[in-house]
């Protein structure tokens, strides 16, 4: 019995609805799925509605925040947050917000560099939710300015490129603090994919629940190393593919990581134990 713990749906800069998130959940016989949106919760309500038409798969309510340490953006996973607190909601919709303002930035950056493209061409990929960078980079794609996502990035979305534009992030003490607050446990995510490994070790430091050792970018000797110090630590180990809806190799992502039940019925313990 198996739950892909780290899934995004068009209420961030996933390409499914959280419908056909479930609905692609239970054709791939999954247990348990997570909604994990950035710096939102707006989809998890239709996932667990949706949920109620199949009699087997559970909806884990979930959300992973961009924070900053230093100059690297980490993301910080929670799950089994209270994801109608009024902490929580109030701090969400003000990161929406600062989403949407930094997205009309970034395509007036691009159109004074001569790249014609508009908010109307973004919002074919974000509707009104939560325009991201990702949405962007589609726009540019639709447009014929760039061929693929990361080659819009390393032309001009990534931190230093000619049409970047900072935002506002929360640091990862507030990140964990909200979660907890929420009832929820906080998880490091994609570690593998931190390049100043010594923030992992703050984050074990100032409370971190948990390390997300099974990730789609993760070898399997990342997988090994990271579920070695999670143990060590005595973290939670979860695991999740990161799905964003693309199709690769003509199937999605969904459910090819995971994690087994038992790790996720310890999860489900330490929120429901009150130890955080």
């Amino acid at each position: 019995m198996i739950a892909d713990l780290h899934i995004h749906t068009t209420f961030s800069d996933g390409l499914l609805t959280p419908e056909e998130v479930v609905d692609l959940a239970a054709k791939k016989e999954l247990d348990g799925i997570a909604i994990t949106d950035h710096d939102t919760t707006l989809g998890i309500d239709r996932a667990i509605e949706r949920s109620k038409i199949y009699k087997d798969i559970q909806v884990i309510p979930g959300i992973e925040f961009s924070c900053i340490y230093n100059t690297e953006e980490i993301h910080i996973l929670g799950y089994f947050i209270d994801y109608k607190s009024p902490d929580l909601v109030q701090l969400t919709d003000n990161l929406i917000l600062e989403r949407r303002n930094r997205g009309y930035k970034i395509i007036d950056r691009l159109n004074t560099l001569g790249i014609n493209i508009t908010i109307d061409d973004v919002k074919k990929f974000s509707g009104e939710n939560n325009i991201g960078r990702p949405h962007i980079a589609r726009a540019l794609i639709e447009k014929g300015w760039v061929h693929n996502i990361d080659e819009a990035f390393n032309k001009y979305l990534e931190m230093g490129k000619a049409a970047y534009i900072e935002r506002y992030k929360l640091s990862i003490e507030d990140s964990i603090d909200i979660i907890h607050k929420s009832k929820g446990i906080a998880v490091i995510a994609h570690p593998g994919l931190i390049k100043n490994k010594d923030i992992i070790y703050h984050c074990i430091k100032i409370g971190i629940d948990g390390i997300e050792t099974v990730h789609s970018k993760h070898s399997k000797k990342e997988i090994e190393f990271y579920t070695k110090l999670a143990n060590e630590h005595n973290l939670i180990n979860t695991g999740g593919s990161d799905c964003h809806g693309e199709l690769i190799d003509g199937d999605y992502m969904l459910g090819k990581y995971y994690i087994y039940l038992d790790d996720f019925n310890q999860m489900k313990g330490l929120n429901q134990n009150g130890k955080l």
